[in-house]
């Protein structure tokens, strides 16, 4: 071969590389290598938000002086709203902002949130003065004021705002790393929820050990403080990874197109859709942006909203107007949303027996016995009992994914090994025993403060084992291990394709909803059990006069109803039809194959 030959083939040869790395340079980046710059910040966001949360019950009744019902509905409230914020910033994220620049900046808001927070934890001047458990004629108690409780809450929302930015996107973020119309990174997505969930389960145990103890027994400060300089240090990690990303450019609006759908289908709702189904509008061009992994394919169901895809002598097809005319692909955008709703629906009241364990369970933990051993002088921390939670949830995700799958699959031919339908219906299942458990153990707890005579000792410790609430904690973590990351799964695999974030965002909505359930029951009861000696299931100061065993038990029943429901839910559901862009060799589009998301999970 002649040198000119050789040069020119030389040429072509580092042309076709170069053209071939342009072409392919986003489907390059991703991948394992960017999970460290996103989970650092997944993991600092844990710490501070569980290193609080879960002592947050003792801060208010201790540091503030509040009673201990409006402690509990403070705390619930609180993780209510911090738990909906994630809906505005998946808006956000999906519509406009994009997943990494949302992340980034509600990031930076929550630092602010949490040096705010640790400064109203550190100068005197933000909390009432301290006194005597239970007062005193020469020390008081005084409940904080409302200059302090209005620092206080100001840090909470800036730390709400910031959290609903970080907790829908990180999510989806790490989900986008992996391109699922690569078979080999597609079987990697699944995993990834799983690991997901094991590494935010283990920053929550160091939370609920190492800071839980250093604001029991060193200072609030410092407590707060660890966490608030390791946000700061993430938010650094996450932008400095920004080279390494797989980008997916936002796709408007999703609120916007479903709410164009339900204004187009109410202009046509006297258009016969079913004599005209073969008039149902499909445009390609005008939903490639939003349908970046395959088509939404026509279903039958909700018919109704089929009319907002009809072609009328006043629709221009070529330039339609999107308040009168809209997609097949849009319209079952709508349809899909539809279908999730129930199922997200059966996630309030799990959640709602979840907030408990930061409330009555913890205040049961204080009155027990915490030493490790009978002849030791260290007691484990209140706030740290929901380390058996994590612990069983960890435990249960390892052998989730290295046991139950692998056996699974050899049944179901499905790469999760089960269905995320099935693993959610397990989730519900194990999450009856813990509340029901709970109201056993709370009889036993209260059998012995009366057999030494500590009733009517509010602050007295009881001679019985904290780690009688092992097992009621362990449970909850089991359960979470199914339920939350078969939760997560299934929002992000059958929510329409542009909008993950929105549809991860779901999950927080549940979690808010649980909790304002949550504030609602207790209140409720509080208010109706109260009787006129004084009595009542949810006594403000002393549990040890009340009836926590029925309200536990109250919960263990509806959540009984809830499973029943949620099997009706899961047997009608039905998955979303999707069609799949095959892409070729030469990255021309093809016709993609039918499937269902069952095919997929």
């Amino acid at each position: 071969m002649d040198p000119k030959t050789m040069e020119e083939k030389m040429k072509r040869t580092m042309e076709e590389e170069e053209e071939k790395s342009g072409s392919h340079g986003k489907r390059k980046k991703g991948g394992m290598l960017t999970m460290p710059f996103i989970f650092s910040n997944e993991v600092c966001d844990k710490l501070a938000v569980v290193g609080f949360n879960a002592n947050m019950i003792s801060y208010l009744t201790t540091q503030l002086h509040l009673p201990l019902t409006k402690a509990s509905n403070t705390l619930t409230n609180f993780n209510g709203t911090g738990s909906l914020t994630p809906l505005l910033g998946a808006f956000i994220a999906d519509a406009f902002a994009g997943r990494f620049w949302t992340i980034s900046v509600a990031s930076i808001i929550y630092v602010l949130g949490m040096t705010l927070l640790t400064t109203s934890a550190s100068l005197p001047q933000l909390r009432p003065p301290p006194c005597k458990p239970g007062g005193s004629s020469d020390q008081p108690c005084v409940e904080a004021n409302g200059g302090q409780l209005a620092v206080l809450y100001i840090a909470l929302l800036l730390g709400a705002v910031g959290s609903g930015g970080i907790r829908p996107c990180v999510v989806a973020f790490g989900a986008d790393q992996f391109d699922e119309k690569d078979s080999k990174q597609r079987t990697r997505t699944w995993k990834y929820f799983n690991w997901y969930y094991f590494v935010m389960g283990g920053s929550m145990l160091v939370a609920l050990t190492v800071l839980v103890y250093v604001q029991d027994n060193i200072g609030w400060g410092w407590g707060l403080g660890i966490p608030t300089i390791l946000m700061f240090l993430s938010v650094v990690t996450l932008v400095s990874g920004y080279p390494l990303y797989r980008m997916l450019d936002p796709a408007g609006s999703p609120f916007t197109r479903l709410v164009q759908v339900c204004v187009s289908a109410f202009k046509k709702r006297k258009a016969n859709a079913s004599s005209e189904s073969g008039s149902l509008y499909h445009n390609d061009d005008l939903d490639r942006p939003i349908s970046v992994g395959g088509r939404l394919l026509h279903t039958d169901q909700m018919k109704f909203l089929d009319k907002a895809a009809v072609v009328t002598e006043e629709d221009n097809p070529k330039a339609p107007d999107l308040w009168r005319l809209n997609t097949v692909h849009r319209v079952e955008e709508l349809k899909q949303v539809i279908r999730m709703g129930p199922i997200w629906a059966a996630g309030i009241l799990l959640f709602t027996s979840y907030a408990q364990q930061h409330t009555f369970s913890l205040q049961q933990a204080k009155t027990m016995d915490r030493r490790l051993i009978a002849s030791s002088s260290f007691q484990i921390p209140a706030g740290s009992m929901s380390v058996f939670t994590m612990s069983a949830m960890l435990l249960t995700i390892v052998l989730y994914d290295r046991l139950l799958v692998p056996l699974a699959r050899r049944f179901t031919g499905l790469d999760r090994g089960i269905s995320v339908l099935l693993r959610m219906g397990i989730g519900f299942t194990i999450s009856v025993l813990p509340t029901l458990l709970a109201g056993f153990v709370e009889v036993k707890r209260k059998k012995a403060a009366a057999d030494h005579g500590l009733t009517h000792s509010a602050h007295a410790t009881i001679p019985i084992p904290v780690f009688w609430l092992a097992p009621q904690y362990c449970l909850h973590g089991v359960a979470e291990a199914f339920m939350s990351i078969g939760h997560l799964e299934f929002f992000y695999d059958q929510s329409p394709e542009s909008m993950k974030s929105t549809a991860t965002a779901l999950l927080w909505t549940a979690i808010s909803a649980g909790n304002y359930m949550s504030t609602l029951l207790v209140t409720a009861v509080h208010k109706y059990s109260a009787g006129a000696d004084g009595s009542n299931w949810l006594p403000d100061n002393n549990l040890n006069v009340g009836r926590l065993e029925y309200f536990y038990w109250l919960l263990t029943l509806l959540q009984v109803l809830n499973l029943i429901y949620y099997i009706c839910c899961a047997k009608m559901y039905t998955y979303k039809p999707i069609q799949l862009h095959k892409v070729d060799d030469q990255d021309t589009e093809e016709d993609g194959v039918e499937l269902t998301s069952r095919d997929r999970v």
